[in-house]
């Protein structure tokens, strides 16, 4: 038996919609033309989207690296201001897939744009548009009933001054936005002025998450992200997009401590022994990047136990890709 079992509907006015709708979206604290909505960040891969999501929230919830496929899940900040409350949708880089994991990746950019309330399309605009980019315009394009899209070009510091318009052209060439504007999310150039564009485009509403809530998942899986983060800094070319990483505990000891154990997978054991390094000091490296980053997280001291394991083919097959957390179901 639940509350709602016992609730007196007929104790409902008959204005009750209205009655319940005015509960639902308006809030004596909140401002009259008080915003809010979802924003799905999508692009190919490495044009900036995680390092604009953590410049906006004021703090890191996403891990970055010049490396592509960094982002693998798709991660949710939450940016509470004053007049708005802005839910981003950070994903994984639009390519062309080559094994289930690469689908996977897709998948999740793809699900993320029929329910936002903007879509905010990013390139890099310190070159020229590439097939990749014309991919994420053809998938835009083809959303049925898509919310407004907005065309960010990020890196302009990069860029001659006089050379950023006819770079912007060149990408509104694949597909005509709503608005189209460029800036640097890294110097900060325009920042505000996109953030301004992203609330002029969503609607009217009320907070859907605490003010002081910036995402949606948990201190083990930013921990996870975090090892991987460094691994990625640490290991050669070759062996990031064959490793992912399984925090299988994560407990707060008596004595104040947070004990985090690990598991890093790879594909082959030539990979294990380079992620392992000469006498464990690659794996040990990994280890001391990682350890600052996750305390200042739990705020809390930690001790960091790491481990790698051999996972064949892992990329292409399905049931080991759930096993790791990387499933659309």
């Amino acid at each position: 038996m639940t509350e709602m079992d016992n609730f007196d509907w007929d104790a409902i006015p008959e204005d009750a919609d209205e009655t319940i709708e005015d509960t639902l979206l308006f809030d004596d604290d909140l401002p009259a033309d008080h915003r809010s909505g979802y924003v799905a960040v999508i692009g190919r891969p490495n044009v900036g989207k995680s390092t604009l999501m953590n410049a906006l929230l004021g703090q890191k919830i996403a891990i970055t690296s010049p490396k592509p496929q960094t982002t693998r899940n798709q991660l949710l900040g939450i940016l509470t201001l004053d007049r708005a409350q802005i839910i981003f949708l950070d994903t994984p880089g639009i390519h062309q897939p080559h094994h289930k994991f690469g689908e996977y990746l897709v998948e999740v950019a793809r699900k993320s744009i029929p329910d936002a309330d903007v879509i905010l399309w990013l390139v890099d605009g310190s070159e020229p548009p590439t097939r990749a980019d014309e991919l994420v315009a053809d998938i835009i394009r083809a959303q049925k009933d898509r919310p407004p899209v907005i065309l960010g070009m990020n890196k302009i510091d990069l860029l001659p001054a006089d050379a950023i318009e006819p770079r912007l052209a060149l990408f509104t060439a694949f597909f005509q936005p709503d608005t189209a504007m460029a800036f640097s999310a890294t110097e900060g150039t325009n920042r505000d002025k996109l953030l301004d564009t992203i609330i002029a485009h969503l609607p009217p509403g009320p907070r859907f998450f605490p003010a002081d809530q910036v995402t949606d998942q948990q201190t083990r899986f930013i921990a996870g992200e975090m090892i991987r983060e460094a691994a990625l800094q640490t290991l050669r070319q070759e062996v990031p997009h064959a490793m992912a990483v399984l925090v299988e505990d994560f407990k707060e000891r008596p004595n104040g401590m947070v004990y985090i154990s690990a598991k890093l997978f790879v594909e082959r054991d030539s990979q294990k022994g380079i992620v392992i390094g000469q006498g464990g000091k690659t794996l040990k490296k990994i280890g001391q990047m990682a350890r600052p980053q996750i305390e200042a997280l739990v705020g809390a001291p930690v001790f960091l136990e790491l481990r790698v394991s051999v996972l064949p083919k892992w990329r292409k097959q399905k049931s080991a890709l759930k096993r790791l957390g990387y499933s659309v179901e």
